[in-house]
């Protein structure tokens, strides 16, 4: 290893800033000088690609591919990701050996003060299947517009008037310093899985990485996203499947959430219950699946 590590992340000002609080924690968990940790940013197919949603040019592996490359090739020590971003499968070769403390998991509403002061047949930008899928069963009459790019150009594209509202991350503009939009409360949107968690990915057979990482791992974070994921991989999901998972901590035990949609929001099954662990989430997973209707089992390929 060099004298310091060198982290691989994406190069949107999002990505720049989730890397910076990483290095800074890193630094000052070691008693490192300030900034030594290098940051190496790459434009990945996800960031290149605008024009079409996810789902039908690769799904989540476009945010991860090159920044895999680089970690294995001994490029970068380790890889900085939005763990909402990254695939439930990953390669064996790589391990999320670290998470921050997750922030505020909420979505917030750009374009108006709740979901129920949108006027009537409002468009709603969106290219995420689980919103335009809440959003649809929550108001019907809603027009969705798939919409791509940064936190920037999709408020631009509000304060242009090409659509009458987003939706996006309150963590990720609480990053930007970006105070916008109202905050959708849990009890009527619940978040992606892994939503407003950063995760730090090493190879699995760099054990002094491993070492300095778990320095600022924060555990009850990896805990609940452990929970979201295993749930996620059990489901079989895509970028096509309408998912929404939720984990909290609740003394030693989890509250879990999760809701399953059909793609235009008409059906769903949701589920509250507390749980220890990443087990019983997919389990939970198996059981959804199994009471959901023919059109949201449809979208998922998980478990019998």
């Amino acid at each position: 290893m060099r004298e310091y590590p060198t982290l691989g992340t994406r190069a949107s000002p999002l990505a720049i800033a989730q890397a910076k609080a990483v290095a800074s924690a890193l630094e000052k968990a070691h008693g490192w000088p300030s900034e030594s940790v290098v940051i190496r940013a790459i434009r990945t197919s996800g960031d290149r690609i605008q024009d079409r949603p996810l789902a039908e040019v690769g799904g989540k592996a476009l945010w991860t591919k090159e920044l895999d490359l680089m970690l294995m090739s001994g490029e970068t020590d380790f890889s900085v990701h939005s763990m909402k971003d990254v695939e439930s499968e990953r390669p064996s070769d790589f391990t999320v050996a670290a998470m921050l403390p997750r922030a505020d998991v909420r979505d917030r509403l750009i374009g108006a003060a709740s979901i129920d002061a949108l006027p009537d047949g409002a468009t709603i930008g969106t290219s995420s299947p689980r919103r335009a899928a809440q959003l649809l069963n929550l108001r019907p009459d809603l027009h969705i517009m798939p919409i791509r790019g940064n936190v920037q150009t999709r408020l631009d594209k509000i304060e242009r008037g090409d659509t009458d509202a987003t939706l996006l991350a309150a963590a990720g503009l609480d990053r930007l310093g970006m105070a916008a939009g109202s905050p959708i409360a849990l009890d009527v949107m619940l978040p992606a899985p892994g939503q407003a968690a950063i995760g730090v990915e090493c190879r699995t057979d760099d054990r002094k990485i491993r070492a300095l990482l778990d320095a600022i791992n924060n555990v009850p974070t990896c805990r609940c996203v452990a929970a979201e994921r295993a749930f996620s991989r059990r489901l079989g999901g895509t970028c096509h499947s309408p998912v929404a998972a939720l984990a909290e901590m609740d003394g030693d035990r989890l509250r879990f959430r999760a809701d399953l949609f059909s793609p235009d929001g008409a059906e769903r099954i949701g589920e509250d219950r507390m749980i220890h662990g990443a087990e019983e989430a997919s389990a939970i997973a198996a059981e959804m699946l199994a009471k959901a209707t023919a059109r949201i089992r449809a979208v998922f390929g998980g478990a019998s």
